[in-house]
């Protein structure tokens, strides 16, 4: 998006002193590409109309006769979305806005902005315009313009949300965080948790056997929230054994009723963040169930600081259980790497993924449990094409 770019613009400028050649260039063809197609042109200045001005104008690139009309000397031409927007603005019959939204596709935040009275008319175009994901994202402001109340429009928003479970543009996790946030109805939060697990299953299965560790010691309510999210996400698509355990000096076994969000939010209401850390108590745990896994994920800030020490459980845990499991430690809160330097000394296969506050972030653990092994998924990547100039 253009605000992604003048951050990038505006963060080397301030680094380096400069910009240089190589990346004004590069800008220069992101806006000309974006020129070359007036539709696309119209979207990008409507939604980030000051971050398009910002790169123009910083790095002295002379717009098109289009670009500059639309975003210089506010007088776009009749065909333009900003021009749509002005009529839009003007106009007093909620059929004849209606009829601007739908045949414009005037996106629902900006047309929100420059109506002065939405009714269930303005609502059902600007409902059948929205993209599943645009659905979710604003259903907190859906509500609050009584958009729930009306049946006709509440079955539009519905229909959207059944959409959303197979649309490969919709982020798994953003309906869960839509649910959250807004105070919805029970079908309705039922059909955003339906979209979340129904994202999760198309990232991938997960064949092999798995453990998960969560971190309850002093503090750590962070781990607690983000292991329930991993869970939810790991027994979601699982197709092998899953154990999950809390620890702090000592292991808690968790078990949820299903496999939904909400059945791991209850089987965690009753642990509490406190004490000390031990993480090698919850493999001792698995190993004196004789619960074998082929991989275990730790969620911690790796403040260890009670016996048993988890590298030194791991040890044992191989020896009599015959496997060497891969480790995943998810760091959280203010996390360093103790941990994992213990762990990378005795040679133990380990990966790390830093949880910085995104739960969006969380399904991006999916293809690194669920392939073969690393190096598949570093073959993957490798193998990914790299995007290439046109004019090369």
């Amino acid at each position: 998006a253009p605000y992604q770019v003048a951050r990038i613009v505006d963060f080397m400028k301030q680094q380096l002193g400069k910009m240089p050649r190589s990346a004004r260039t590069a800008v220069r063809r992101y806006l000309q590409q974006r020129e070359k197609n007036p539709q696309f042109f119209d979207r990008a200045a409507l939604r980030n109309r000051k971050a398009m001005k910002h790169l123009y104008a910083s790095l002295h690139i002379k717009p098109s006769t289009r670009a500059d009309a639309v975003l210089f000397k506010n007088n776009p031409p009749p065909d333009s979305l900003a021009f749509a927007l002005k009529q839009l603005a003007k106009g007093t019959s909620p059929t004849e806005q209606a009829q601007l939204i739908i045949e414009q596709k005037i996106p629902y935040t900006v047309a929100v902005g420059a109506l002065k009275q939405i009714t269930p008319t303005v609502l059902v175009a600007l409902i059948s315009t929205m993209s599943p994901q645009e659905t979710i994202n604003n259903l907190n402001s859906l509500q609050e313009r009584g958009a729930m109340a009306n049946p006709q429009v509440k079955a539009l928003i519905d229909a959207k949300l059944k959409e959303a479970q197979t649309d490969h543009r919709v982020s798994a996790y953003k309906a869960r965080v839509a649910a959250d946030a807004a105070n919805l109805d029970a079908a309705t939060t039922a059909q955003l948790e339906q979209i979340t697990n129904e994202q999760v299953k198309s990232k991938g299965k997960i064949t092999k056997p798995t453990a998960v560790l969560v971190d309850k010691s002093g503090s750590m309510d962070a781990a607690l929230e983000v292991g329930k999210r991993i869970a939810a996400l790991i027994s979601g698509i699982s197709e092998a054994d899953l154990f999950v355990y809390a620890f702090d000096t000592m292991p808690y076994l968790v078990q949820a009723n299903g496999k939904q969000l909400s059945d791991w939010e209850r089987a965690f209401a009753h642990l509490r963040a406190g004490g000390g850390t031990s993480v090698g108590s919850a493999v001792e745990a698995l190993r004196r169930k004789k619960q074998v896994v082929d991989q275990i994920i730790i969620v911690t800030d790796e403040g260890e600081n009670n016996q048993p020490y988890f590298a030194d459980a791991y040890q044992t845990y191989s020896r009599e259980m015959g496997i060497m499991p891969n480790v995943v430690i998810v760091k959280v809160g203010y996390a360093y790497d103790w941990l994992e330097t213990q762990l990378k000394a005795k040679q133990v296969p380990l990966d790390t993924f830093t949880f910085s506050g995104d739960y969006y972030s969380l399904t991006n653990l999916v293809p690194l449990l669920s392939r073969p092994s690393r190096l598949d998924l570093l073959m993957e990547i490798m193998e990914t094409p790299l995007p290439g100039r046109d004019d090369k």
